[in-house]
């Protein structure tokens, strides 16, 4: 079994807030917590509103409501609520001056904002809305960079009871126009473009193609980021700052129903149509609060900093969940490892950020670059590391544990996505950790590992992670496709949502994940999870990162093949080609030993960092690879193709 990497002390036992909770409530034993908010969730959810004083203008006459089925579950209803009265109002009415966002451009620029600033900055963007005829159901699409704007953007459309879409600011054209399609916007809200490594990503264009696409739109608000000169329609676009000029200053907050829509987060799909998860006020609200206040431990002291795109349900997380707490997020514009290859870790010390979130992909991406780049900058301040988006690998983990935190920042690891609303896996900082886990089921969360005919497994097996209970943030359906929700993820069991992840957990209840369960490699009647063979790969010194996947064979069904991207001044020999095949065999089996090792310049990814295996595979293989919408790096494809 492996050893503890991470054990609390006694700082995190008195001052964390589930801590705080636990007291409470008369309980001493964390994972006495966490069975008790699986068999009475509705107990759990109730407590935390109440822990957390997140304020209904209404009481909810009900925690829970599924009478219309487990799928279709209700949350704290005959409630009224306003997101941005919980996020933004309270605490410009309590601490004005503290300080709401941070903001660093790539260029340099900095910016903050407090409470009372954020307020108002959104009451009058509110105000500019009303105007244009955007009212409560209303959809906005937003299609901003990191900046300010973004959040206040949100807020705004939060607040008056629009719903709004969180587009990715590196979308082109198309994409933008099919989610805007989709849910029928009235609005576009962007910006006229940002930097990245050093040059400008026009975003003005991208969303003038999008809109010539959809019909519904009558208006574009453009904030000018960077004061170019942008093509402009007369009666259709508008300036930002023109919209807000002579609003009010302070509007009051209306109440909205619990189960008001809040925003539709569209999700990449295969066959390249989108996905639009559906989130409601309340259950979205407590849920990402719930999580950052007791995950991450956030109190208002707190600086957020995870590195993420709007576009990606992280966005949405950082954002309300740090300000639901009354803390700080910090929002960075640019490429994390530019100009210089260590910006990312200047700017936390800069900032003072004391929470930092990463992908395991940004953090292999970065650990050749040198332990260096790490230890000449002051991370002092950091007390969490949070990490999401991929199962880890045990050496990259122990480089973030190790040299980033210095042993002292517990890595919570979490799990979840899009539809989810949040996570379904996640430790706390009472937990002891072993590296690569992910703690256990996140509260208020019934999870289990189901196998293939639907019975839960026991301890050291790998199965299908499971849901068996309702969540508030869990989607309330598929936008304008309640078949297609049901179809992706009720259909298999009845009442049991299935997510399409491999999980496991040890003896003592550790649970890890093992990849995607469609990525799964079935070869010579075994099943195995690429990530295995992954960590198998980036053990050895030579290599940076690589991505595992199954293709087709007579014999034995599928065979794996290996794309590897090598360290900086690693030849790509033969030689080690046989050195990694031998390795793979020798630590899983001659059955599992790689039919080709290929080696690439980079692996295809999304912009928050995951690694698009499938695409891969179907680059690799010739085939139609689906949406690639949310490709950072498209250029990678060609390597896969140049590989084969």
């Amino acid at each position: 079994m492996t050893e503890f990497a991470w054990t609390p002390g006694p700082e995190q036992l008195e001052r964390a807030n589930v801590a705080r909770l636990m007291r409470a409530h008369g309980i001493s034993d964390y994972w006495d917590l966490v069975r008790r908010s699986q068999e009475d969730p509705e107990w759990f959810w109730d407590a935390v509103v109440r822990d957390l004083g997140i304020e209904f203008f209404m009481p909810y006459s009900k925690v829970l409501d599924a009478s219309g089925g487990i799928p279709w579950a209700k949350w704290f209803t005959g409630g009224t609520i306003n997101l941005t009265h919980n996020c933004v109002d309270r605490h410009a009415a309590r601490t004005p001056g503290r300080v709401a966002i941070r903001w660093e451009g790539e260029d340099g620029a900095t910016r903050t904002l407090s409470y009372a600033e954020l307020r108002r900055e959104v009451d009058r963007l509110a105000g500019g809305l009303c105007g244009l005829g955007i009212g409560p159901g209303d959809a906005v699409g937003i299609f901003m960079p990191m900046i300010p704007e973004n959040a206040i953007a949100i807020y705004a459309c939060s607040k008056i009871g629009a719903v709004w879409l969180p587009i990715f600011s590196g979308f082109a054209g198309g994409a933008v126009a099919s989610r805007l399609q989709d849910a029928e916007a009235k609005v576009l809200i962007t910006a006229d473009g940002f930097l990245r490594r050093g040059s400008v990503v026009p975003m003005k264009e991208a969303a003038d193609e999008a809109v010539a696409a959809s019909p519904t739109v009558r208006h574009v608000i453009v904030h000018r980021r960077l004061g170019r000169e942008d093509p402009w329609t007369e009666g259709r676009d508008l300036d930002w700052a023109d919209l807000v000029a002579g609003q009010p200053e302070e509007r009051p907050a209306p109440p909205l129903d619990s189960e008001h829509p809040l925003l539709i987060a569209y999700t990449s799909g295969t066959t390249g149509r989108p996905k639009g998860a559906v989130h409601v006020q309340a259950g979205f609200l407590v849920k990402i609060a719930e999580e950052v206040a007791y995950q991450v431990d956030l109190r208002p002291d707190d600086t957020l900093f995870w590195v993420t795109d709007m576009g990606w349900i992280m966005g949405p997380w950082e954002l309300i969940g740090a300000n639901a707490a009354g803390g700080c997020v910090l929002f960075y514009e640019g490429a994390p490892d530019y100009p210089a290859s260590d910006r990312l870790w200047e700017v936390i010390e800069r900032h003072r950020a004391t929470i930092l979130g990463a992908s395991p992909t940004l953090i292999r991406a970065l650990i050749p670059r040198g332990e260096e780049n790490v230890r000449k900058h002051d991370l002092s301040s950091l007390r969490i590391l949070g990490s999401t988006g991929e199962p880890w690998n045990p050496e990259p983990w122990r480089w973030f544990f190790e040299v980033v935190g210095g042993r002292r920042c517990p890595v919570i690891n979490l799990s979840g996505g899009t539809e989810v609303g949040a996570c379904f896996l996640s430790p706390t900082p009472l937990v002891k950790l072993r590296p690569c886990t992910l703690g256990g089921p996140a509260l208020g969360m019934a999870i289990d590992v189901y196998d293939q005919s639907g019975k839960p497994l026991p301890p050291g097996q790998v199965g299908e992670l499971v849901c068996t209970k309702p969540w508030p943030g869990m989607t309330r359906g598929i936008w304008r496709d309640p078949e297609r929700y049901i179809e992706t993820y009720w259909s298999r069991w009845p009442d049991v949502w299935v997510h399409g992840d491999w999980a496991s957990r040890d003896a003592d209840g550790y649970w890890y994940l093992h990849g995607r369960s469609d990525d799964t490699l079935k070869i010579a009647g075994k099943r195995l999870g690429p990530a295995e063979v992954e960590s198998i790969l980036v053990s050895h010194p030579a290599v940076a990162e690589s991505a595992v996947v199954g293709v087709p064979d007579e014999v034995k069904g599928e065979k794996v093949w290996c794309f590897v991207v090598l360290r900086p001044g690693t030849e790509p020999t033969d030689a080690l080609r046989a050195e990694l095949r031998a390795l793979v065999e020798r630590d899983l089996g001659k059955a599992f030993r790689p039919d080709a090792v290929r080696f690439v310049g980079a692996l295809p990814r999304t912009r928050s960092a995951k690694i698009l295996r499938r695409t891969i595979r179907a680059v690799a293989l010739g085939e139609d690879p689906g949406d690639l919408s949310s490709l950072e790096n498209p250029g990678s494809l060609d390597e896969i193709r140049a590989a084969r």
